[in-house]
């Protein structure tokens, strides 16, 4: 696959707050649903690549025997650096925070990625 674009720079903050607007667009039945998760923005992931957009780092809600209080929040990871590295401009750059907090989202659901590719999500 050929890496595309990278011409947009955005510190942390900035990246942030894209990431809040996007999640904000989101219809409310997919994020009303969602319970103990925390968005999370990291640089990249722990092995360095600019391979992986983001990550759903928990247990599917189809995976879960039981769910109580304390139970650490899931965390759904999108990873900045690797984001602005294939988008050429900020729409474009909104564009993929917006499919890759779907992607992952869905992952909470129980939705695996084969079923994404099928409904163009992956």
């Amino acid at each position: 696959m050929a890496e595309i674009g990278g011409d947009v720079q955005l510190d942390a903050e900035a990246f942030e707050a894209i990431v809040v607007d996007e999640l904000d667009l989101l219809p409310d039945d997919m994020v009303d649903g969602l319970e103990n998760v925390v968005f999370v923005v990291e640089d990249r992931p722990e092995d360095g690549s600019l391979d992986l957009l983001g990550l759903y780092d928990g247990t599917s809600l189809t995976e879960r025997d039981r769910y109580g209080f304390g139970e650490m929040p899931d965390r759904i990871i999108l990873y900045r650096e690797p984001l602005l590295a294939i988008c050429d401009d900020e729409d474009e750059l909104r564009d993929e925070i917006h499919v890759t907090l779907v992607h992952e989202i869905a992952h909470f659901y129980g939705i695996d990625d084969d079923r994404l590719h099928e409904l163009g999500w992956a």
